[in-house]
């Protein structure tokens, strides 16, 4: 099959072979979280398209493998927590386990591996396991000499692309053709009909309109502060007559319980959904609003407007949603972007007020006969 090799973003074409030819075993890596997992979606459509009978594989973290319920193309998923992507403050050493892990992949007889990191991650160290265990084909963005450890070292896209046009540019590096670069995913019925059921446990009728709140973000750096969620949920459910539905994992009960006990008839369905269910409910939504998350990306891929309390630690060009109706709040500051996962500075970047993030929802619903933006915004707050 004649395909054609992306030197730079212009996407300048030299045809090549891909080196997925032939290959029927696929593992695609993306050892972080379920947002970067969920922006996996594009690529994984564009390697299916080429090797429509390979067997495809996720190797993800715990957290990110939850995402693969909404990821058609995947067959198989090995989740793993692995020393490179581990950010704790006491990191545990057990060479042993990662010997078994290498035991693992090997078990897998893949033909190939592709690396995907974002902007400030490098391929190395997941190259290295792969070289351990047998994989004859390893891809990944890099810039800098890593030896022998990838194969196929595709120049890497420019620290402020989209991390879904950085996914994009490992497969069309490696000769894989690109139809379709929008993000999106696949909800399984069960899911839609679980959501249902919870929603009715809790009062809400099959026809009534729902705000999706979705506090938690993976790090405290990226969280809006419960109580300003509260008011704006608040004013938000009073002005729209819809039922204030919050969001979120059982390790995020503290953020979200304030938010429960602030708002008349709000839903908390913390620590009761799946990645799936946590779709369904984005799905169902006349507006999300949330920081810069999973949410988010759900949002994006299922076309529901979105309010974006967006922090400072990355830039917007990097995670904006990109498809669907959107707000993105974030106030100036000169640290922007820290990539921190703490603020030594009071989170001045989340220094919204609620009335900004009411007044970006009832834009993007239409209130007060107010339009909503056919193409993703970016406001910052002053």
């Amino acid at each position: 099959m004649r395909r054609w090799h992306i030197n730079s973003l212009d996407r300048a074409v030299t045809p090549v072979n891909s080196p997925l030819d032939g290959c029927r075993r696929i593992l695609v890596a993306r050892l972080d979280n379920v947002g970067d997992v969920v922006l996996l979606g594009p690529a994984l459509r564009a390697i299916r398209a080429v090797a429509p009978r390979a067997h495809l594989g996720l190797l993800a973290s715990p957290a990110g493998a939850t995402a693969a319920g909404v990821l058609p193309e995947i067959d198989e998923v090995i989740v793993a927590r692995v020393p490179w992507q581990d950010a704790s403050a006491t990191p545990v050493f057990d060479p042993a386990a990662e010997r078994l892990f290498i035991d693992r992949l090997a078990s897998g007889r893949w033909d190939a591996i592709l690396i995907f990191t974002s902007f400030s991650q490098t391929p190395f160290p997941a190259a290295y396991a792969a070289y351990l265990a047998g994989i004859p084909i390893r891809a990944g963005q890099a810039s800098e000499f890593g030896g022998a450890m990838l194969t196929h070292q595709v120049a890497p896209a420019p620290w402020e692309a989209h991390q879904a046009e950085r996914n994009l540019r490992l497969v069309e590096g490696l000769g894989v053709p690109v139809e379709d670069r929008s993000l999106s995913i696949r909800i399984p019925s069960a899911a839609r009909s679980s959501v249902d059921a919870l929603l009715a446990g809790q009062g809400v009728r099959p026809d009534e309109p729902t705000v999706a709140v979705a506090p938690g973000a993976s790090c405290e750096a990226r969280r809006y502060a419960p109580d300003r969620y509260a008011a704006a949920g608040r004013e938000l459910s009073r002005a729209t007559s819809a039922r204030l539905v919050v969001v979120g994992s059982a390790k995020e009960a503290n953020l979200i319980a304030p938010i429960v006990d602030a708002v008349s008839g709000a839903v908390s369905l913390v620590g009761r959904t799946t990645l799936p269910e946590f779709a369904a409910l984005v799905e169902r939504a006349a507006l999300v609003v949330c920081g810069n998350s999973a949410a988010l990306h759900l949002a994006d891929a299922l076309r529901r407007p979105v309010v974006v309390l967006y922090s400072g630690t990355d830039l917007e060009s990097q995670w904006q949603p990109r498809h669907t109706a959107s707000v993105v709040l974030r106030r100036e500051t000169d640290c922007h972007p820290c990539y921190r996962f703490d603020c030594p500075f009071d989170m001045e970047c989340l220094d919204i007020a609620p009335a900004d993030v009411v007044a970006a929802g009832l834009r993007l619903l239409e209130v007060e006969g107010q339009t909503v933006e056919e193409e993703p915004c970016a406001v910052s707050a002053s």
